[in-house]
């Protein structure tokens, strides 16, 4: 299994910027556009994606909406695969199923085509986003690829926050690799 060697790790963490008190009060948001206008951080992390997932035998790469098409587009075109997007409710244009979760005040619900992964039943699908929480999403868009006969292999985070319990509970559904995780 690739991982992430130190040197590599040091260049992706020392180019994602932390935002205090973002989008509220107390809360350090990670900001990742930091690392995208970073050809050398965006070089060694998508380089690294490729060489972690170029023998998993994958048939498709499932990006969340919206920043996870950013890395997951990249990726499928790295790998020759083709690239499914799971957007926020309305957003697809042919039908689609759903998948609800809860967020802290309420409730959210992502989408994804039905015909998304063509027509082979357990199609070998990543979904991939740039970080992982309460995991709330991550876990509907797994269960959503389940769902259309797929198979969700993995679920891939530049950035996981273990202090919360995302990680743990979408372990339940799937494997999960985080490249770089924040305690």
């Amino acid at each position: 299994m690739v991982t992430l060697s130190d040197t590599q790790r040091k260049i992706i963490e020392d180019s994602i910027r932390d935002i205090k008190d973002f989008p509220k009060p107390g809360i350090v948001f990670k900001d990742i556009t930091t690392l995208l206008n970073n050809k050398e951080a965006y070089g060694v992390l998508m380089n690294h994606l490729y060489e972690r997932y170029k023998e998993y035998d994958l048939d498709y790469i499932a990006g969340i909406d919206a920043r996870g098409f950013i890395f997951g587009a990249a990726l499928a075109q790295m790998l020759g695969l083709g690239f499914v997007p799971i957007r926020k409710q309305g957003k697809l244009p042919y039908t689609t199923i759903s998948e609800k979760y809860a967020l802290e005040y309420g409730v959210d619900e992502i989408e994804v085509h039905i015909d998304a992964f063509g027509e082979k039943k357990g199609a070998r699908v990543l979904v991939i986003d740039d970080l992982i929480a309460t995991g709330g999403t991550a876990n509907a868009a797994a269960t959503l690829v389940n769902q259309t006969g797929a198979e969700c292999v993995e679920c891939c985070f530049v950035i996981g926050l273990t202090f919360l319990d995302g990680i743990e509970k979408l372990k339940e559904k799937t494997k999960v690799y985080s490249l770089i995780e924040v305690n």
